[in-house]
Parts: structure tokens; C-alpha cells; sequence
């Protein structure tokens, strides 16, 4: 049966849901997620997305990834692709056998730090994308802050790329993909961090680094604690030169 993919931002959930967006997922005959883990809190918001435009949320299981501790970087390469390839034929094993238009649910905005659009072309079926609320885009809202500084840019990133992106000259960073995140030696840069912006167990920490370092790491355990996940990003500046 032949199928078309509609990729559809839907923010941090159904508060977040554009009317764009809303009346392309009610044009669906399916939405499709796979489901990680036994209890999955996030899956759990697509599925309150899908039931509030009366459409059919179809769950496939995530495929196990080899995650051994002893890989080297070839092996996890290796068994990332694996899993990645596992989730493709998923995915078009239910599209070759629903046909239809399948909406794919992305957090936030399908532009930033996610995967979906790849994964739709390399499906070889017509899709089209819509865009939706972003984090970076809350951030600033609820700070009541503006990104950059007046006639300055701002670069977006990941917490893995924060050092070598300051090395390189930048001081004004929204920095996402934050498990890890090392904030040593930033002591006295601004920071505006955010957490589960828009939804259960949403956290605000603003200041200094040095003062407000150890308010964040208390705020996000307190949002995964509320929430059963979390999902936090920051606006980090330089001090004046």
C-alpha cells in the first residue's frame, strides 16, 4: 500500500500545538511512535497530542541497542547504525502495511537537534514538514529575555560542542542536548537554563553561574521527579570584555 509521512512539530504537547499543525494531524489516518522501555512518560505526551485530534497513535517497540561498556568507537558506531536500521524497517513495515498518511510527532520544532526528517526521506515515501514551537523559542518567552544582544548573534549548539564552540570565540550560546553538561570554569558567565519548558515539572533557574550552578542540578531533579523525564536547555553569555 503506498503511504505519505507528514512531520509535524508539536512543542512540548498539546498546549503547544499550533492550528497549522492541528489541522494537518486531524487530516491523518495514523500517527506513528515507538515506545521505549516499559513505562515511557514521553511517549505518553504523543499519545495525549494524537487523542486530542482524535487520531490513532500506532506504537512499535524501540529496538534494543547494543550499549556494552567495553565498545570501542567502531563498535559503537556499528551498533548504532544497527539500531537505526532496526527502527527504519519498523517503521516501514507498518507503513507498507497501513498505507495512508502517517503523522511522525516531533518534540519541539523538526529544524533543531532531531532526526525525523532524515528518517522520512530515507523511507522513500512523500512526506512534507510543519513546523512547530521550539525550546530555544519558550526559553526566551519565559525568561522575558531576547536570544542575542542587540545587532549580535547567537549560536546554537550542544553541550558536547560547548568548549570547543567558546575556544572558537563564541559568547553567546543556546545550548541543547544538555545530559553531562559540564559547567566548570563558566562561573562567570550568565545563564538563563530551562527545563520541561511548557510542561509537567517545568523549571527556571536564572543568574551567575557560580551562584546558581547547584539551584539548576536541584531544579532538574525536581522536574524529572514531577515529570518522570526531563528535558532542559540554556542560554549561556560571556561577561563583558
Amino acid at each position: 500500500m503506498s503511504a505519505t509521512v507528514r512531520v509535524l512539530g508539536f512543542g512540548m504537547g498539546p498546549q503547544h500545538v499550533t492550528p497549522e499543525v492541528a489541522s494537518a494531524l486531524r487530516g491523518c489516518d495514523y500517527a506513528l511512535a515507538v515506545q521505549k522501555g516499559d513505562e515511557d512518560p514521553l511517549l505518553d505526551v504523543r499519545r495525549a497530542v494524537a487523542a486530542a485530534h482524535g487520531v490513532e497513535l500506532v506504537v512499535v517497540r524501540d529496538p534494543e541497542r547494543d550499549r556494552s561498556p567495553g565498545l570501542d568507537r567502531t563498535g559503537y558506531e556499528g551498533a548504532v547504525a544497527d539500531w537505526y536500521a532496526a527502527r527504519l524497517a519498523a517503521y516501514r513495515a507498518v507503513l507498507e502495511e497501513r498505507g495512508g498518511t502517517c503523522a511522525f510527532l516531533v518534540w519541539g520544532d523538526p529544524s533543531l537537534y532531531d532526526g525525523t526528517i532524515r528518517l522520512a526521506r530515507e523511507l522513500g515515501v512523500p512526506c512534507d514538514v510543519l513546523p512547530g514551537v521550539s525550546a530555544p523559542q519558550v526559553l526566551a518567552a519565559r525568561h522575558r529575555i531576547v536570544l542575542h544582544e542587540v545587532g549580535q548573534p547567537v549560536h546554537v549548539t550542544t553541550a558536547r560542542r560547548l568548549r570547543s564552540d567558546v575556544a572558537a570565540g563564541q559568547r553567546n550560546l543556546v545550548v541543547m542536548l544538555t545530559a553531562g553538561v559540564d559547567l566548570d570554569g563558566f562561573e562567570d558567565w550568565t545563564i538563563w537554563w530551562g527545563a520541561n519548558l511548557g510542561g509537567a515539572g517545568e523549571q527556571l533557574v536564572a543568574g551567575r553561574v557560580g551562584a546558581v550552578v547547584g539551584e539548576i542540578e536541584a531544579a532538574r531533579t525536581a522536574a524529572k521527579a514531577e515529570a518522570g523525564w526531563v528535558m532542559d536547555l540554556f542560554l549561556l553569555r560571556g561577561p563583558e570584555a
